[in-house]
């Protein structure tokens, strides 16, 4: 059985940093792609990172670029999303998934939650202004 558990989240002041952990367990983690995704109150679950499997590529939303890295460390099973430079936009509860079959992240697509079937119970992170 898939199972993904996120930690990490708190509240932190603009311009602080939070790193998030996605352990994974019933796959092997290098072999599938990850998403992280975040839903602010009210609004959709937006795509936020992902990286696929292997580690070969990623995708990152435009609103975190050259904020946010995602990264594996496979021999624990965890991805990791480390946030820089957190803004009050960033506020939101983050879950992240995996996809029911292969998946590519790349730039060149964005990054949807109806791709992604296995789910997290998510990790609140609060940015102060």
């Amino acid at each position: 059985q898939v199972q993904l558990v996120e930690s990490g989240g708190g509240l932190v002041q603009a311009g602080g940093s939070l790193r998030l952990s996605c352990l994974v367990s019933g796959f092997t983690s290098a072999s599938y792609a990850i998403g992280w995704f975040r839903q602010a109150p009210g609004k959709g679950r937006e795509g936020v990172s992902c990286i696929s499997s292997f580690s070969d590529s990623s995708y990152y939303a435009d609103s975190v670029k050259g904020r946010f890295t995602i990264s594996r460390d496979s021999a624990k099973n965890t991805i990791y999303l480390q946030m820089n430079s957190l803004q009050p936009g960033d506020t939101g509860v983050y879950y992240c998934a995996a996809p029911p079959t292969s998946y590519y992240c790349t730039d060149s697509v964005t990054l949807w939650a109806h791709d992604f079937s296995s789910w997290g119970q998510g990790t609140q992170v609060t940015v102060s202004s």
